[in-house]
């Protein structure tokens, strides 16, 4: 059955750029160094930066990510700081190039999760997106993980470039021995708000009728699938991840963002600074949470509101979720 994942309130959900560096050019990428810095953070402030976020009274879960988090010389000794200093799960975001022999500098029991980023069934439209040769490489890092006892995951950034490949990935994942699907919404920022695209996204009628019914077969697989609600049914409530929940995006330039649609912008409500965390002035991301429109998500409005609609009378047709209210199919066995 489909289960609603709520944002968590009983834990803290750490995603750490470590990096902005990438081997990759990506035609979705949401980095933006301008807003996010582009050093390499040294292993001594990632540590100490990783304590920081600890709550010993509630889980920990570090996501570490980048740019391409496998490009850090000392990604095997951050995972074991992040160990030693408590968080109780942790999991690596990859492009599927796997620098630096990773998997070999760490153990199966290290980890969660290796979660890889594929963004098409073929690799034609992958490769389109992500760059020559990375369909290949993505796959045949994957088929390495698995073999060496790893849990992978994959996650599909759906967009109008990609998703009439969707369908095709409920055989692949099970041919991989994934054991975990991710579907994403592609966000307009980073490199999609460059171009000004708002074609990128899937408008609600063809969401609604392809994700859950793909969601399904991928599950039928025996492959837990996760993806994003996006738009809300007229009796479900809104409610914003930033006010209930402790999810923070950390970057190398110090800012710490609550919400990700706001990562173009300096509206961090946190500050990296001198070792200790600070709260910004108004106004912030903070600020915007606080704010009840009928269109649901007050950044969706602000910063993509290509996916939504009204009626003559200027009234919203439906509402938009918060990107991380998610729902969840565990696999079928």
């Amino acid at each position: 059955m489909n289960k609603t994942v709520a944002f968590a309130k009983n834990s803290v959900n750490v995603f750490f750029h470590i990096l902005t560096q990438c081997n990759l050019n990506c035609r979705h990428c949401y980095i933006n160094p301008a807003q996010h810095g582009s050093e390499m953070l040294s292993l001594e402030i990632i540590t100490q930066w990783l304590k920081i976020f600890l709550d010993e009274k509630r889980q920990a879960n570090l996501i570490l990510l980048g740019g391409e988090p496998t490009l850090h010389p000392q990604l095997d000794q951050i995972i074991s700081a992040a160990r030693e200093i408590g968080y109780e799960s942790i999991t690596i975001d990859t492009n599927g190039y796997l620098f630096h022999d990773i998997l070999n500098k760490i153990t199966p029991a290290d980890v969660d999760f290796i979660s890889f980023s594929l963004d098409g069934a073929t690799a034609e439209t992958n490769d389109a997106i992500r760059g020559n040769g990375c369909y290949e490489t993505c796959l045949n890092g994957i088929r390495e993980a698995v073999a060496k006892g790893y849990k992978t995951s994959l996650i599909y950034t759906v967009s109008n470039e990609n998703i009439g490949e969707l369908e095709m990935m409920p055989p692949l994942l099970k041919e991989l021995g994934v054991s975990r699907f991710f579907i994403q919404v592609i966000g307009i920022r980073g490199k999609s708000a460059e171009s000004g695209n708002d074609s990128l996204q899937v408008d609600r009628e063809s969401w609604l009728e392809l994700i859950p019914r793909v969601a399904e077969k991928v599950a039928g697989a025996d492959i837990t699938v996760t993806y994003p609600k996006v738009f809300l049914k007229p009796e479900e409530p809104f409610e914003c991840a930033g006010r209930v929940a402790d999810n923070y995006f950390i970057f190398p330039n110090g800012r710490v963002y609550r919400c990700p649609l706001c990562e173009d912008y300096p509206l961090h409500s946190h500050l990296l600074k001198d070792g200790h965390l600070e709260k910004t002035g108004p106004i912030n991301e903070a600020d915007l949470f606080t704010l009840s429109i009928p269109e649901g998500c007050v950044m969706n409005k602000l910063v993509q509101p290509g996916n939504l609609s009204y009626r003559p009378d200027g009234i919203p047709e439906y509402r938009i979720a918060c990107c991380l209210l998610k729902e969840e199919i565990p696999g079928k066995s």
